[in-house]
């Protein structure tokens, strides 16, 4: 039998941090466990997502 929990949510991290190393790190803590996950990353500073080129996107509440 497969279980599984859907995630919905943030977690902030040090504004040094880099998207690359909190992915690293979070695929590493995942991995260690025996676990896996699917799904991708956005980047949000102050309520805006960040596009790869680092210019600001839509924002969080856009749409709702």
């Amino acid at each position: 039998m497969r279980k599984e929990f859907e995630i919905h949510g943030c977690i902030e991290v040090p504004p040094e941090m880099t998207e690359e190393e909190f992915w690293n790190r979070f695929i590493r803590f995942v991995e260690e466990n025996g676990w896996s996950f699917g799904g991708g990353i956005s980047e949000i500073r102050d309520g805006w997502y960040i596009l790869p080129d680092g210019s600001r996107g839509s924002h969080v509440l856009d749409g709702e």
